[in-house]
């Protein structure tokens, strides 16, 4: 059973070697996923450790960890993303990290994971229409990338699953593998940058998260490395071909999670 302390610290059981092992494969999949995947399967972080604390609190450890992981990236795709993407869709994610902050304490987390599970899914299956008008030789413009950064900060706020929109607006773009990572790599350093301060508002950085945080850090340079072997050695179709799926499986996961948390599973 699940026992959350107080303003959202961490549950007592997150002390026990389970709750670690799971842990540190959260956060070994989140490193190769910002390092090497753009950031798909780093969505499962926050639904695997709340399997023994509360999401609040899970949310709460892994953010001092993405920040950590996004400092390694950036030197490591300093020459790899794209400045205009990143300008288009900032303003927009500042937008949805404030709303985000300001309703953060009203929000059904759960229905906000079942929205965006289920937009996800639809979203890769007209993409993998290649023949359709809708996906050939689409490019979103500066308007889209504002929307879906809009989207991404809040969503990014709520439950640290802010990578679909962000890949709605740059998977047609069919950028090089690289650049496509980089440029999640630089947007996603931006908008964790801003939910520092207000999750330090909401009191979600307890002692015991933060010691949490700390003792989870070992297994960041794993995952970071995994994630950059990957980049070189894996091809751009089978690049493409391995997010769709991970995005489809984000979105099946977010589904899951939002019917489960609204008690219909």
């Amino acid at each position: 059973m699940k026992r959350s302390a107080g303003g959202g610290g961490a549950d007592i059981l997150a002390f026990e070697p389970m709750f670690y092992g799971v842990a540190v494969v959260a956060v070994i999949l989140t490193g190769i996923s910002k390092s090497g995947l753009g950031g798909g399967l780093g969505q499962l972080s926050v639904p695997l450790m709340a399997i023994f604390i509360s999401p609040v609190a899970a949310a709460a450890i892994m953010l001092p960890i993405l920040c950590l992981i996004d400092v390694v990236n950036l030197w490591g795709y300093r020459r790899h993303w794209s400045r205009a993407d990143v300008a288009v869709m900032l303003p927009g994610a500042l937008i949805g990290v404030l709303v985000g902050g300001l309703t953060y304490r009203y929000l059904n987390e759960h229905m906000v994971r079942l929205l965006l599970g289920g937009i996800t899914i639809v979203f890769v299956l007209i993409l993998l229409r290649r023949t359709t008008p809708a996906t050939a030789g689409y490019v979103p413009g500066k308007k889209a990338g504002f929307a879906c950064g809009m989207v991404s900060g809040f969503t990014s706020f709520v439950a640290h699953a802010g990578g679909a929109p962000i890949k709605f607006y740059l998977l047609p773009k069919k950028m090089p593998k690289r650049l496509f990572v980089g440029t999640h790599v630089f947007f996603f350093f931006a908008v964790n940058q801003m939910k520092l301060w207000p999750y330090f508002l909401l009191g979600q950085f307890t002692p015991e998260n933060l010691r949490t945080s700390l003792l989870l850090v070992p297994a960041v340079p794993v995952g970071i490395l995994i994630g950059y072997w990957l980049v070189r050695v894996v091809s751009i179709e089978l690049f493409y071909n391995v997010i769709y799926g991970l995005l489809l499986v984000a979105g099946a996961k977010l589904i899951w999670d939002g019917l489960t948390g609204m008690g219909y599973l």
